[in-house]
């Protein structure tokens, strides 16, 4: 019986050395003329590939799209049947076979040079047909696969996928690609999050109250909005001080009952407390709530003027996946 764990790290191994062996046999100029094709381009990305090679294809694509450049993937077989109607003449296809043989990617390519789209392959044959008849060839080829059969598709679609993400990079960084540029293509990550998600989308409604008013309206305005705090502000809106479920507490703790129906909002309130804005970034809001000796859970909103819009809760950051 053959020991599974040395096998999987030989696996490992050849496909590890197939990329680095790539990455020297990889012609410097064939490399530049596909960044300078790609980065020229006034169109889309279209990638193709059948099989195995389809399937790294549509990951190429993908990746591409999320950095910055317009990219599809076309399977060449629907390609044939109508869907070259997606490509045009603007468009840079970027074609990918082991072999640069496959029946079903050579028989789109005079369509593709009579819309006068630009041609980049990544193949395992720089003498193939396909290779022939690109505009750029990438070699992405093997010594073996990391099959044992030496059949399976495995090492030469390793390097064919590093070869597509090294492209994408080195064309994201051409482009000066932000993080702010990332995130906008994914919002939903918690990256993205970071960097487009304000306090603004988070923070509810500001629930003020007056600083004369007496205790028992506090403890109605912050059951009220069950918030677990209420901002006092001044009769125009302007903030004063916010006043916390634990302010209420630890007031009426130190305070005489017979002094309860002196007591007013100002005299619990933390005075001048630190606020927000709602264009703030809500991963900043949650750096100035976490990152303090005494962290805090709720965190008052103000406009450009110093008027109270606002309140957001800790728990609301969190939970927005921050």
């Amino acid at each position: 019986m053959i020991n599974t764990y040395e096998k999987v790290v030989e696996i490992l191994r050849i496909e590890a050395d197939a990329i680095s062996n790539a990455s020297a046999n990889l012609d410097r100029a064939s490399v530049e003329k596909a960044l300078e094709i790609l980065l020229a381009c006034q169109g889309k990305a279209v990638v193709v590939g059948v099989g195995k090679s389809g399937v790294i294809a549509q990951k190429i694509a993908q990746t591409m799209t999320s950095t910055g450049m317009m990219a599809i993937y076309v399977h060449p077989s629907d390609a044939l049947h109508g869907g070259l109607g997606v490509v045009t003449g603007d468009d840079v296809v970027i074609a990918l076979s082991n072999s640069g043989e496959t029946d079903e990617v050579l028989a789109i390519l005079p369509s593709l040079r009579q819309r006068g789209s630009s041609i980049i392959s990544i193949v395992g044959n720089v003498n193939s047909t396909l290779a022939r008849g690109s505009d750029v060839v990438l070699d992405g080829s093997v010594d073996k696969e990391a099959c044992p059969l030496n059949l399976a598709p495995t090492a030469s679609t390793t390097v064919a996928l590093a070869i597509g993400d090294a492209v994408a990079m080195a064309l994201m960084e051409s482009k000066g690609l932000t993080q702010e540029d990332f995130a906008a293509n994914h919002p939903a990550g918690r990256l993205g999050k970071r960097l487009t998600l304000k306090v603004s989308d988070l923070m509810h409604p500001s629930p003020n109250i007056s600083p004369n008013s007496g205790w028992l309206e506090v403890v109605k305005a912050i059951s009220t909005h069950a918030l677990g705090a209420v901002n006092i502000v001044e009769e125009n809106g302007e903030l004063l001080g916010i006043v916390t479920d634990g302010d209420l507490r630890r007031t009426i703790e130190r305070t005489s009952p017979d002094n309860f129906s002196s007591l007013t909002a100002e005299d619990m309130m933390t005075h001048s407390p630190i606020a927000g804005s709602p264009e703030m970034l809500a991963f900043e809001a949650l750096r100035i709530m976490e990152d303090r000796p005494s962290q805090i859970s709720v965190l008052p909103v103000v406009d450009g003027h110093g008027i109270c819009v606002g309140l957001l809760r800790l728990h609301d950051v969190v939970r927005s996946g921050l």
